[in-house]
């Protein structure tokens, strides 16, 4: 068996490229860049470029953004931050035709920013994201497998308010 990639402090890392849903290509061929791990972030700025991968269709890598302010934010917003990467992964899933994990992940993300609903942190719109994942949800369960960009949610809620936050 070969030896692991590593990244430069010795953590076992994939180095293979990746497409835009996260899915590793051989060795030497034109991937996406990847998403800096780590990274700290405002929470706009988390918003902004989630929002941005989300719309180029990208979802994996929008998860990782979340989740970096997931591990990196404050302890009293970790189930919105994670929620918001489940939703992410929720979307990869769906345009990786995997209903079921979609389906999964689209309610337990629902379900975790859920609890969130009367605060409307940073000004997300949770419940049109709680209501956005469940339809979706349910629209893959059923067989439809969309674009990932096709399926990007409005984190802000409309595109305008996307733009003047």
């Amino acid at each position: 068996m070969g030896e692991r990639d590593r990244d430069e402090a010795g953590r076992a890392r994939n180095a293979r490229p990746r497409d835009g849903l996260g899915r590793p290509l051989p060795y030497g061929a034109n991937g996406v860049q990847r998403q800096p791990e780590g990274v700290a972030r405002s929470a706009g700025e988390t918003l902004r470029e989630g929002q941005r991968l989300l719309d180029e269709g990208m979802p994996f890598h929008a998860h990782e953004v979340f989740e970096d302010a997931w591990k990196s934010g404050p302890e009293a917003e970790g189930d919105l931050w994670r929620g918001l990467a489940q939703l992410a992964v929720g979307v990869t899933h769906a345009a990786r035709g995997n209903p079921t994990g979609a389906a999964s992940l689209l309610r337990r993300g629902a379900d975790g920013i859920g609890r969130y609903g009367e605060s409307a942190p940073h000004g997300i719109d949770i419940t049109g994201l709680c209501d956005w994942a469940r339809a979706l949800a349910d629209s893959v369960q059923t067989g439809a497998r969309p674009e990932a960009a096709s399926m990007a949610p409005r984190l802000l809620g409309s595109k305008e308010t996307d733009r003047t936050s």
